[in-house]
């Protein structure tokens, strides 16, 4: 399938939070500006004002911040030995890391992203033998989280949920995450299922989840799907949607409850 930008794109979990990033750069660079001022400021005598000849605390702010950002205006020049070397030797690489920072924060917020989104696209592309995860609720999620806990590498899941706080769960899990309706025709295309090696439905609601059934289906019908169904009646309506598993979560509770009550057994962990 050739990707478009209006396919829906997967998303991952970053590798921290881009505020905090920010948050240490900006205090690296307030830190860096200090060191700077402070070095300028101890060393005031050996730099002279073409103007009055006098150097003030607001006019070695200024210079700093210009000598930081630019290669100054020539208002203010060091006139000492010392304060070329110091100039040369540590005003210089100070600037050059203001730079760094400056340059890597722009890179982080624009370039990044848009490497990051592309990515993405390309590994959607390639989608095969995943499991695509449908509703992200509690079974979902819990599914998902003893998927992980057996082996299963969690950049193979992909997760479908129209919640934006169960795709940010999913994400801190590891799982590729699609936010939008799991029955859509556009969203299932987009992660690939007939390429799926396994697709799990737990929307929630049962009318929901055989609807996601019957679209699953209909777009792989290889692919081994299960399902959980909340009522009895539904779970046939769900095989009869092309359902390889139908799991009612009360009835296997009460099996494992009552399993557990009878004498000499215990039930499954």
């Amino acid at each position: 399938m050739v990707q478009t930008s209006s396919t829906p794109t997967l998303s991952r979990r970053s590798s921290g939070s881009p505020w905090r990033t920010l948050g240490v750069r900006a205090a690296l660079a307030g830190a860096l500006l200090l060191t700077a001022f402070a070095l300028l400021w101890f060393d005031r005598d050996g730099l002279r004002d073409q103007i009055d000849g006098e150097l003030t605390f607001p006019e070695v702010i200024y210079f700093t911040m210009i000598t930081i950002t630019t290669v100054g205006y020539g208002d203010i020049v060091p006139v000492s030995e010392r304060a070329r070397l110091i100039d040369a030797f540590l005003i210089t690489p100070i600037r050059l890391f203001l730079w760094l920072i400056f340059l890597g924060t722009a890179f982080d917020m624009l370039f990044k992203r848009s490497w990051e989104r592309l990515r993405m696209r390309r590994i959607q592309k390639k989608l095969c033998d995943h499991i695509v995860v449908a509703g992200f609720g509690r079974h979902g999620s819990a599914a998902t989280a003893e998927l992980v806990a057996g082996g299963v590498d969690p950049s193979r899941l992909v997760v479908i949920d129209c919640k934006e706080d169960a795709c940010a769960a999913a994400r801190e899990l590891g799982a590729a995450v699609l936010q939008g309706d799991a029955s859509s025709d556009d969203l299932l295309k987009a992660v690939h299922i007939e390429r799926a090696a396994a697709m799990i439905i737990s929307a929630g609601r049962d009318d929901t989840s055989i609807l996601i059934v019957l679209t699953a289906r209909a777009l792989a019908p290889k692919v081994p799907i299960a399902v959980t169904i909340g009522a009895l009646d539904n779970e046939d309506i769900a095989r009869h949607a092309g359902a390889d598993q139908v799991i009612n979560p009360i009835m296997v509770a009460g099996r494992l409850l009552a399993q557990a009550a009878r004498p000499g057994t215990a039930a499954a962990a």
